[in-house]
Formats: structure tokens, sequence, C-alpha cells
């Protein structure tokens, strides 16, 4: 299968303080990845590197083949849900539409193709009946499902979520992450999440970060593979049911 991101021997450092070591990296198309890991593990570099916004110490950075600096506008990119940037006055088809302009020359106006584009993508995530509702009405599990439709405007190759259940009650993630599990079929999808009570259903893959990458191509991590990320108290994902195993803290 055809790899969208291939990281070899990633080292990030801002200042004297390592942030990545030694990251190698492999996700292919139609993955679905999740990185788990401790706050200030590094995570948010991480994907910063993938999409070229971090140029590493040293090490190897493809995204979709080439720079990511180059390929990036084929990578759809959901940040964490920050609510202060939700009170604009704007509408959820203006919010959709926004997706496309990274794909356009300045003071270039949007076109037919753009708005069947925004059509189809509030369509798959369902908020197609949503779409002159203003940003700011919606729930949080509705405002990002809004938000993947903007990133899949530009119909992506890769997908790239960062803690996109922030602020969503239960069963909304649970519909989240259906969405997500039904979108793997066309796209990679790389998440970065603390959720662990989904990553075991939905995902196919998980890695552990803490500067260091612990990743075996699976959806199981070891002991030793937690352990040495978070140096604390550990939650197994295993056979698909979550298992909780706490050692002295």
């Amino acid at each position: 299968m055809a790899e969208v991101i291939d990281l070899k021997d990633v080292w990030v450092s801002y200042g004297n303080t390592p942030v990545l070591e030694a990251v190698d990296l492999v996700v292919e198309d139609r993955d679905f990845l999740a990185i788990i890991g401790p706050n200030g593990g590094g995570k948010s570099t991480l994907l910063k590197v993938i999409l070229g916004l971090v140029k590493p110490d040293r090490g190897s950075v493809r995204l979709l083949g080439d720079d990511p600096k180059k390929t990036r506008k084929y990578a759809g990119y959901v940040p964490q849900y920050i609510s202060s940037n939700l009170d604009f006055p704007i509408s959820v088809w203006e919010v959709v539409l926004m997706g496309c302009l990274g794909h356009k020359g300045p003071f270039r106006g949007y076109n037919e193709d753009d708005r069947k584009a925004a059509y189809e993508a509030l369509k798959v995530v369902d908020m197609l009946d949503y779409r002159d509702r203003q940003i700011g009405e919606l729930s949080g599990g509705q405002k990002q499902r809004v938000f993947i439709a903007r990133s899949l405007v530009t119909r992506p190759r890769l997908l790239i979520l960062d803690e996109p259940s922030t602020g969503i009650d239960s069963k909304r993630q649970r519909e989240f992450y259906e969405l997500l599990n039904r979108l793997k079929s066309e796209i990679a999808i790389l998440l970065v999440t603390h959720d662990m009570s989904a990553l075991s259903v939905y995902v196919d893959k998980v890695a552990c970060l803490n500067r260091r990458l612990h990743y075996h191509n699976s959806k199981e991590l070891s002991p030793k593979d937690l352990e040495a990320a978070y140096q604390c108290p550990v939650e197994l994902i295993a056979h698909g049911v979550p298992h909780r195993v706490l050692k002295i803290h």
C-alpha cells in the first residue's frame, strides 16, 4: 500500500530541551492510527513535523511521498476544539467552504466545484441539514463534524485530528468515532487522543509517544511500552477490550 507518512530517525529539540528522539513512523493509505501519550510527550510537535511546520534537527520526513511543505495541502487537519474561537457569526456552510481557500489563489471566489464539494462533505458527516446554522449554536460533537467536513472539501488523502473528542459527551464521542470508522475506508487517519476507551474499538493501530515512539504496527501495546511512555499507572488495550492494570505509582 502507498505510504502517506514516512519519518526516519527524527529528532527535535527546543533549545536544550529534547522533544522527539529517534522517531520512526510509517502510515499507509487507509490506516487508522491513534497516538497516545502524556502531556508534554511531543504529540503536538510530531503533528507539526508531519505537516512541515517544524523542521527536525535531523532525520527525514516525507508526507505523501514528498516534502511536507509541498504536499500538506493534500492533508486535512482538524485542530483541538477551542470554544473561544467559535463566537464569530459565521454559518456552517461558510465554515466548510473556507476549506477550499488553501487550494485557491489570492482573491479568488468560490466556484460551483467548491460549492459541490462543500455539499458532499456536509452530507458525508451528516450535517447537511445544519448548513444554515451559525457554528456557535452547535454542540461540541456537531462542531467537530463540521470541522471534519471543512477538511474533506479538498478530498485529502490523509486526515489528522488533534484531541478531537475534547468537550464532547460520551454519546456524541461514540457517534464521532463511528464517523471516523466509516471515513477510514477512503483515507488514512492519524488521531492524537487521550481517550483510551475508544482505541481498542475503533482504531486499527496504536502508538505511544513520550519523546520516543513505541509502535509495532498493531493495535496492541505491551506493558513495557506503556510504562516507558507514561512512567505511571497504565491501561492496557488488548483483544478489543480495554483492560485497566494499575501498578504502584
